[in-house]
C-alpha cells in the first residue's frame, strides 16, 4: 500500500503547528496504524528529519496511551478500537489519511500528536479511590454483590482514559470518563463510604477543565471500549444527591 499522511507538526505548546506532508510507501496491510508511524519515523530518521512525536505504551488496546484523530475521527474509522488496534487494510492504497491530536482545552498541545493528559489525573485524585482495611487479602467472596452489579461496575471499569470521549464530543466534555470512573465505585459495596464525597469533588475538577456535557452522544460513539452514557446519567443523579447529602453532613459537624 502506497499512504499520504497529512500529519499535524507543532514544535511545543507555545508554537504555531501545521500539516506537513509524507508519502508512505510499501505499507502492508496487516501493519497496525502506530506500526505504519513507525516506519515513517525510521525513515525520516535516516534522512536526517525529525521524527513524529505521538504517545504509545502497551499496543494492545489496554493502556490509554495512544489516541489520535484519523480523518476527524477519534481513534480513526473503526469503532470500539484504540488507535493502536487500527489496522492499515482500513485504509486503501492511494488514500490519503489526515492525523491531528485530539483537541480540547483540557488536552493542551505538548508536540505534534502529543497531548497532556494531566487534568484527567486530577480527575482521580480527587476521589478515585476507596477506603479499605490493610492486612491480608480477604477472600474474594466475603462481601456478596448482584452479578447485574458486578456485570455493570465492570463494564465502567473498562475504561481506559484515553480521551477519545473529549476528543469527539462538540463541547470538549469528560462526562463519560468521569461517570465511568465515579460508577465502577459508586456501584459496589466497598465504595460506600466515599460515595458523595467523591461523586462531588470529581465531577467538580471535570468541570474546571472540561467543558458540559449536552447529550451529543459522540463520547459513546468514539469509545473505544463502547461505554454506555448512561453512566452520565448516574453520576449526574448522585452528583444532585450528594449536594444534597454533603451539605447535610457538613451541617451536623458544624
Amino acid at each position: 500500500m502506497n499512504i499520504t499522511l497529512q500529519v499535524w507538526k507543532q514544535e511545543g505548546p507555545d508554537r504555531a503547528g501545521r500539516f506537513a506532508t509524507y508519502q508512505v510507501d510499501d505499507i502492508e496491510p496487516e501493519m497496525s496504524f502506530l506500526e505504519m508511524l513507525d516506519i515513517l519515523n525510521e525513515r525520516l530518521v535516516s534522512q536526517g528529519d525529525d521524527p513524529i512525536s505521538f504517545d504509545h505504551d502497551c499496543r494492545e488496546g489496554i493502556c490509554g496511551t495512544c489516541g489520535v484523530m484519523i480523518d476527524g475521527q477519534a481513534h480513526g474509522p473503526q469503532l470500539g478500537t484504540a488507535t493502536c488496534q487500527l489496522h492499515m487494510r482500513k485504509f486503501r492504497d492511494g488514500d490519503t489519511i489526515t492525523v491531528e491530536p485530539w483537541r480540547a482545552a483540557g488536552f493542551p498541545i505538548v508536540r505534534d500528536l502529543v497531548v497532556d493528559r494531566t487534568s484527567f489525573d486530577r480527575i482521580i485524585e480527587a476521589g478515585g479511590y476507596i477506603t479499605v482495611d490493610t492486612g491480608a487479602a480477604p477472600d474474594a467472596n466475603l462481601i456478596p454483590v448482584p452479578k447485574d452489579v458486578a456485570e455493570t461496575a465492570f463494564d465502567a471499569a473498562a475504561c481506559i482514559g484515553c480521551g477519545a470521549c473529549v476528543a469527539a464530543c462538540p463541547n470538549g466534555a469528560a462526562n463519560l470518563f468521569t461517570a465511568a470512573k465515579i460508577n465502577h465505585l459508586n456501584l459496589l459495596p466497598q465504595g460506600q463510604a466515599e460515595r458523595w464525597a467523591r461523586t462531588e469533588a470529581m465531577v467538580e475538577v471535570m468541570e474546571e477543565y472540561f467543558g458540559s456535557c449536552t447529550n451529543h452522544g459522540e463520547c459513546e460513539k468514539a469509545c473505544p471500549k463502547e461505554i454506555s452514557i448512561d453512566f452520565i446519567a448516574w453520576m449526574n443523579r448522585d452528583y444532585v444527591k450528594a449536594k444534597v447529602k454533603n451539605r447535610r453532613l457538613m451541617g451536623q459537624k458544624a
